[in-house]
């Protein structure tokens, strides 16, 4: 059992989208093109703004890997390997580049220590680009309760702040009751302002949604979270969509206006828009997934990107998620809310040993926007127009 697949093992006024029969077809001009391969589980891939020439993979055995004008470099930009847990949820999980990183040298991982516990910190890129200083800045530790249901996610948004992801702790059902509990950071997507090389970790934006609420912790942004397994923001807009892995029944990607936080997306009282565990529940006040589905097309959502890149128009505009379990990869549309023109791609996005895409880990976005598949097997493919 690896990664995601035991992530495996949410309702409220508005509407949504059950998968149940197969999507349409999606436009078959598209394909998944091999980019590196025999890496040690790829996790994760970013690259820092106007960064056209490379691409920085997270592996969750502990090191990050440059690819630059195609080819995989051979020493790692950073290497902590000897600093991660390696449980099957453990590890070195993500990667965010500072907005400034171009003159501050400033990018941030995620990871779950020698004890399981998780680290956001800062690190600086040493003189040589390609290559990165050991020496860690600790920006935010939690303690995590049980091995699974970490997140890990991280990422700046359109707004300059800093955005993490955390599972509720772990354990079935979560026993410690951390997704609806403000008082605990576990469960939730959290909201920092960080500057690079302060003595101060961090600091709360004025404007985050429980700052000043008693009782509350002033870092969250959002709450209500099982274990967002990838959230990202429209480069376009600022949206932002999370997929939240469910527990045995139902998973789901979420979607939340530009600049509207403070929403509970109702983990453990809902799975999905369902009561959890349940015959009824009470759901007032809860934001809705806008699409859900349930363990037959798969078992274990991964959130991925809205396409904003160039190369293939027909896509512009279209949030790309898929399931770590069965390598499917679908898109949709928001209109007004809405998940629309819903298109299935599990057909045209295949392997190179032309299978589905099972253990897709994460999707990826280079500096241009345009967006690449990754598998624990090692596998890295961009995804581009077919000749």
């Amino acid at each position: 059992m690896l990664l995601p697949l035991l992530l495996a093992a949410s309702c409220s006024g508005g509407n949504s989208k059950t998968i149940g029969n197969p999507a349409p077809p999606g436009a078959q001009g598209i394909r998944a093109v091999p980019v590196t391969s025999g890496l040690s589980e790829p996790v994760d891939l970013t690259a820092p703004l106007n960064d056209t020439s490379r691409v920085f993979i997270v592996e969750k055995t502990g090191t990050i890997r440059i690819v630059k004008n195609g080819q995989l470099l051979s020493t790692p930009f950073l290497d902590i390997s000897s600093r991660v847990s390696r449980g099957p949820e453990q590890g070195l999980l993500g990667l965010a580049f500072h907005p400034q990183y171009e003159s501050n040298r400033a990018f941030y991982v995620d990871y779950t220590d020698l004890s399981g516990d998780t680290r956001v910190v800062e690190f600086l890129t040493s003189d040589k680009p390609d290559s990165a200083s050991a020496a860690e800045r600790e920006i935010l530790f939690v303690d995590q309760p049980q091995p699974n249901h970490n997140g890990g996610q991280i990422a700046f948004g359109p707004d300059g702040y800093f955005y993490v992801a955390l599972g509720d702790g772990g354990g079935g059902g979560d026993p410690d009751g951390n997704g609806q509990n403000l008082n605990a950071l576990l469960g939730k997507l959290l909201r920092l302002a960080v500057t690079p090389g302060s003595a101060t970790p961090y600091t709360i934006p004025s404007d985050n949604p429980f700052r000043t609420r008693p009782g509350a912790r002033g870092e969250i942004w959002d709450y209500g979270l099982r274990n967002p397994w990838r959230f990202s923001f429209d480069r376009s807009n600022g949206d932002l969509y999370i997929g939240d892995v469910g527990q045995n029944l139902w998973e789901e990607v979420d979607y939340e206006p530009a600049r509207s936080g403070g929403r509970n997306y109702g983990w453990n009282v809902t799975e999905g828009k369902h009561c959890y565990n349940a015959s009824s529940c009470k759901t007032t006040g809860f934001t809705q997934p806008v699409v859900e589905y349930g363990h037959g097309p798969g078992c274990s959502v991964t959130g991925g990107y809205v396409y904003r890149g160039a190369a293939l128009p027909e896509l512009q505009g279209a949030y790309l998620y898929g399931d770590y379990c069965s390598g499917m990869i679908r898109s949709f549309r928001i209109a007004g809310g809405v998940a629309l023109d819903e298109l299935d791609y599990t057909a045209a996005l295949q392997s190179q040993a032309g299978s589905p895409m099972t253990g897709l880990t994460s999707f990826g976005q280079d500096a241009r926007g345009e967006l690449y598949i990754l598998r624990l097997s090692g596998e890295v493919y961009r995804i581009e127009k077919a000749p």
